[in-house]
């Protein structure tokens, strides 16, 4: 009974105490503690490393690439209103890479060029005939064969040569009597390249010759075969085409920019994939006076030695001039890579906190570009730090925090791009479609994995940049030159390449150039700018569609879904 009546009292007790913290000030604590934890979890969200546009108020798998979502951060206290910050985690799943500004290039006083190989043309020599007639026996058949000088090519035969050989027995008979006649029946033969020795030859044999041989007048290989056995040929009529290639020249396009950093006797290193362990010191012997005003290149050539013949034309080579530039440490320079493009304006994103990941974007004005790298004018300082691998990803991540980026610069509510149209003619308008059409060829190509199908989009894609009338975009010549440029070096190096991971790479490139040639002239349809975090080793890639459904170019068919819609180009 008393242990019944101890029990009872101290349930009165804590009941007691229970009210009181209830009813009075004390409780709170405990109150807001409890609902402190029920918001923080109502108001997660949860988002995916490799795709930051994938928000979810619950946890779970990327809806994606199935990877597991992780929590998103939402701390943006003290920023600016154009900063923001991202996770650790995602920085590194990504593969964002910073880089500060001041460090030394020293490659910047070389400029890479992109040439090949071609046949030194003073070291040509064509093969004639030197008579009328029809050719009895051709001895060199195929081209590609190597001839020396003397060799027998063919046999002709020609009547009026048998007419000027009975001339020359006849008037040997009474060349005593008349040698002038005599000198110029032997001066006529030797005309149409009949050796002294074949002269000879007749007049001591007393026979005429039906079928007068032809002989090789250089030493070289054959690039031409032009007769076939049986036809009859004109004194004059090339039979041949002969190449000495002991003697070569490695032709080289360099941009309108690159032209005041190039001048003849500039010592050149050239290196070729055939003999990648192999290179050749040289000088420029050559610029071309004139510019190409399709490609807005100019020729750049050397001559090189080619006593073995290693060297075959057609071969793709790179140069590298030295001293081509006056860069010192105190001009600002950054690494393509950093770069994005968007209409006429150039961004990067800054990396404003030395230790935490807040970026934030910043226009910039690009100088002269060289390997790779470009001169600052203006928009960064030496000493900060940018963003120089993934800035696609860093863009995306800055869409959906709200912030200034290249991808919502101009978007509305309905993410419909809004960039200012260049007004054109139709026939150029024309043009740009046709070559759009390439670019959607060439990348329904990589979609299905299918690198000789990519080659041939990208060689149509340059045929017809090549076409374009420059003179339609007189507006904005200087602005169409350079995207026409960077859009041909692009399919050029495409279509010469057969890897499709190599054709990938350089895709990347060409659909920043189309992406703003779309914003900026249009190509009459609705067109969608999609992009993959994890394309370009996790650095980020675009591409545009005719569809909104995600076909992804940078995996094809290993991973075809992954990606995004960023905006509405139309």
């Amino acid at each position: 009974m008393k242990q019944k009546i101890i029990v009872i009292t101290i349930a009165a007790v804590l009941g007691l105490a229970g009210g009181y913290f209830i009813f009075s000030g004390n409780a709170p604590e405990m109150t807001e503690t409890h609902n402190h934890s029920e918001t923080t979890t109502q108001n997660q969200m949860w988002t995916c490393s490799m795709h930051p546009q994938v928000m979810q108020n619950e946890s779970g798998s990327c809806p994606l690439c199935g990877m597991d979502l992780i929590p998103a951060e939402s701390d943006g206290a003290g920023l600016d209103a154009n900063q923001f910050k991202m996770s650790a985690n995602a920085m590194a799943l990504a593969n964002i890479q910073t880089t500060k500004i001041g460090s030394n290039h020293s490659n910047l006083n070389s400029l890479q060029l992109s040439g090949k190989i071609v046949e030194n043309e003073s070291m040509n020599a064509v093969q004639s005939s030197y008579f009328n007639g029809r050719i009895e026996d051709l001895f060199i058949n195929t081209t590609g064969e190597k001839v020396t000088k003397g060799q027998k090519l063919a046999t002709i035969y020609s009547p009026e040569l048998v007419a000027a050989q009975q001339e020359l027995l006849t008037s040997a008979s009474f060349k005593s009597t008349q040698p002038a006649l005599y000198q110029a029946v032997r001066n006529k033969l030797k005309l149409w390249k009949l050796s002294e020795g074949q002269i000879n030859s007749i007049e001591q044999s007393g026979k005429v010759t039906e079928f007068v041989p032809i002989y090789a007048n250089t030493s070289g290989t054959v690039t031409h075969k032009m007769v076939e056995n049986g036809d009859y040929v004109k004194a004059g009529q090339p039979l041949y085409k002969i190449a000495n290639l002991s003697s070569i020249w490695a032709e080289f396009d360099a941009y309108e920019a690159q032209i005041s950093l190039l001048k003849i006797g500039q010592g050149i290193t050239i290196t070729n994939n055939a003999y990648k362990n192999q290179s050749v010191e040289t000088k420029i012997s050559f610029i071309d006076p004139t510019l190409n005003a399709q490609t807005r290149t100019v020729v750049v050539r050397a001559d090189l030695a080619n006593p073995d013949g290693l060297l075959k034309p057609g071969m793709f080579v790179e140069g590298f001039v030295k001293e081509a530039s006056t860069y010192n440490k105190s001009q600002i320079i950054i690494p393509s890579s950093a770069v994005l493009w968007t209409g006429k304006r150039s961004v990067v994103y800054v990396k404003t906190d030395v230790n935490s990941p807040v970026f934030e974007m910043r226009e910039v004005t690009l100088g002269l570009s060289i390997n790779d790298m470009y001169f600052v004018t203006s928009g960064l300082s030496e000493g900060e730090t940018i963003v120089t691998n993934g800035a696609f990803t860093v863009d995306a991540a800055a869409q959906l925090n709200g912030k200034k980026s290249m991808m919502n610069q101009s978007v509305n509510n309905d993410n419909v791009t809004k960039v200012p149209k260049v007004d054109v003619t139709e026939s150029f308008q024309t043009s740009l479609q046709l070559i759009f059409k390439s670019y959607i060829d060439l990348k329904n190509a990589l979609v299905n994995d299918d690198p000789a199908k990519v080659q041939n989009a990208a060689k149509t894609l340059s045929s017809r940049l090549n076409s374009v009338s420059d003179d339609t975009v007189s507006q904005t010549k200087k602005e169409w030159f350079k995207l026409k440029i960077a859009i041909q070096q692009a399919s050029k190096k495409i279509y010469n390449t057969e890897q499709l991971s190599d054709q990938r790479e350089v895709f990347i490139v060409l659909s920043v150039n189309m992406t703003t040639v779309v914003e900026r002239y249009g190509v009459g349809q609705t067109v969608y700018s999609q992009y993959c975090p994890m394309a370009d080793n996790n650095r980020g890639a675009s591409w545009l569609s005719l569809e909104e459904s995600i076909r992804n170019p940078y995996f094809g068919q290993s991973m075809l879904k992954c990606g995004s819609v960023m905006s509405i180009l139309n």
